[in-house]
């Protein structure tokens, strides 16, 4: 009994480490319709933690989410990660609550085993990438690893594909 009262208070104690400022920008489906179009730009990336023993952990099998660079993005991801790429599981704020439009105006693609992904057809503009690498046992109130995202901007001429590297660094 006494550490399950532990852990509700730590539980209490981390949520109130993460401030979630309120938002001040608006969904705007006008400003984020270009990831609607066809595009003949290739997104390529691998996504994965190091852990301190230096071994790698791989996004395998998590989604990964291709998200137009919109001002309602930038300030979610600013809130979100700070001045950083990564966001430790531990720190993920309890409830966030969004306009759905958001999640519409998103392309999603899973990891595959060894953590590489692809988004193709991808018009072009500036997009942020994220997903997660976490392990650890999946009942436990906290878990290693977290949410790493990066940001790149496809002009439409490319001739090879852009490749990101989700690592948090």
């Amino acid at each position: 009994m006494l550490g399950r009262s532990l852990a509700l208070v730590g539980a209490l104690f981390l949520s109130a480490c993460v401030e979630r400022k309120p938002a001040t920008v608006a969904f705007s489906v006008e400003e984020a319709a270009f990831i609607k179009k066809d595009g003949t730009g290739v997104i390529t990336g691998h996504a994965f933690r190091t852990k301190p023993s230096g071994v790698v952990v791989n996004a395998a099998g998590q989604v990964v989410r291709l998200i137009p660079a919109t001002g309602f993005a930038r300030e979610r991801f600013s809130n979100f990660y700070g001045k950083g790429k990564f966001v430790p599981h531990r720190d993920y704020p309890r409830e966030d609550e969004v306009d759905p439009a958001y999640s519409d105006y998103s392309r999603t693609t899973k990891a595959e085993s060894n953590g590489r992904f692809i988004f193709e057809n991808v018009a072009p503009g500036s997009y942020f990438i994220t997903t997660q690498v976490i392990w650890g046992d999946e009942a436990a109130f906290s878990r290693e690893g977290g949410s790493v995202y990066d940001s790149v901007t496809l002009t439409g001429k490319e001739t090879r594909p852009v490749d990101v590297i989700l690592s948090g660094h």
